[in-house]
């Protein structure tokens, strides 16, 4: 092209064809591994030993909920697990009277102590729940109570001013008692189990296990986990939570074989052999609460309190609390729970209603 003459299409065009040079992506360097001990001694190890300090002084929340028929042991399962009478607490009761039935959702707070960790627990108790003849939607209390502690959390978490410490009454796990019939699920049970594993942790565990053989036992196990399968059922430890391939290990052992956990409640203790042990005396001989060969009580007490518990606590905050937040200010235009877009209060999310279930 001669010098001075204007541009021509062609040469504008080959222009077009030429791509601009683009700067190269940043690409994250891998993390080097660095022995310590060619350096000396950190001390990275003591965060674990700053953390135990710290939960020690500060102690933790724990929100236990027991859903179920009455007369299925529920109260006597829970202050078997804790050692106590955490359950229905009254001046008046001792262990000699009979334990009253429950007419309300009723939470009753204790705080437990052992090797200088204190525990916060908070026990949940329902209503007499699926005793009527007509149980249509009566899961409603029971999800409205656990979406109203979400929202008391989310209403202190938004505050401009708001606590050091939030005072934490989520409901982290909900032990869900199964009548052992021993033939099959009832439509109550899956309808809310299938409506509340949403919102909740829900542990099923079959109440009551002495009153089965082993093989019948082991058949409703496995007939119960079919069940919930083929409903498409989640229960806590729910797959897709899974962290790790050593998660998924344990948990998978815990679904297919130990759930739901076939369980006997005692707070009375017996002489046997030579050993004083928490049972159920019967016309021939004891059954021990803590002997697997009995029933699957200890395995139920090491899932929810020396394994999972931690865990509970982190799959309620991290997913049924996040789930019920987003849900909550996408509702109120990004804004803080109770102030809508021309600050008009806007009321909680209200409980689904489920298809009945007689």
């Amino acid at each position: 092209m001669s010098k001075g003459l204007p541009e021509t299409r062609t040469d504008a065009a080959m222009s077009e064809l030429v791509p601009e040079p683009r700067p190269k992506p940043a690409v994250p360097m891998k993390p080097v591994s660095i022995n310590a001990n060619l350096l000396g001694y950190i001390g990275i190890d003591t965060i674990i030993e700053q953390m135990r300090k710290k939960t020690m002084k500060t102690g933790f929340d724990f929100n236990i909920m027991v859903v179920g028929q009455s007369g299925l042991g529920k109260s006597t399962l829970v202050n078997t697990l804790f050692k106590s009478q955490v359950s229905r607490k009254s001046s008046s009761w001792n262990r000699e009277e009979k334990i009253p039935k429950t007419v309300e959702i009723k939470a009753v707070g204790h705080v437990i102590e052992e090797g200088g960790v204190k525990m916060k627990l908070t026990v949940i108790d329902t209503p007499g729940f699926g005793d009527q003849i007509n149980n249509e939607n009566c899961w409603e209390p029971i999800e409205k109570y656990i979406n109203e502690q979400y929202e008391k959390f989310l209403k202190e978490e938004v505050n401009i001013a708001r606590k050091k410490r939030i005072p934490d009454t989520r409901v982290h796990c909900c032990l869900y008692f199964i009548s052992p019939t021993g033939h099959s699920l009832r439509p109550l049970d899956l309808e809310f189990m299938k409506h509340l594993s949403k919102v909740v942790n829900i542990i099923p565990v079959i109440a009551k296990a002495d009153t089965m053989t082993l093989e019948e036992k082991s058949e409703f196990k496995q007939r119960v986990r079919k069940e919930l399968e083929v409903h498409g059922i989640e229960f806590y430890p729910q797959k897709e939570f899974d962290e790790d391939l050593e998660d998924k290990t344990e948990n998978d052992k815990i679904r297919q074989e130990s759930m739901p956990f076939a369980v006997v409640g005692s707070d009375k203790e017996y002489q046997v052999n030579g050993k004083r042990v928490l049972g159920r005396k019967t016309p021939w001989g004891i059954i021990e609460v803590e002997n697997l060969h009995h029933c699957e009580f200890a395995l139920l007490r090491d899932f929810v309190i020396r394994t999972h518990l931690q865990d509970l606590k982190e799959v309620t905050h991290n997913i049924h609390y996040e789930t019920y937040r987003a849900k909550r200010l996408n509702d109120n235009g990004g804004l803080p729970p109770g102030e809508g877009l021309l600050g008009s209060v806007l009321p909680p999310v209200p409980a689904t209603p489920c298809p009945t279930a007689e």
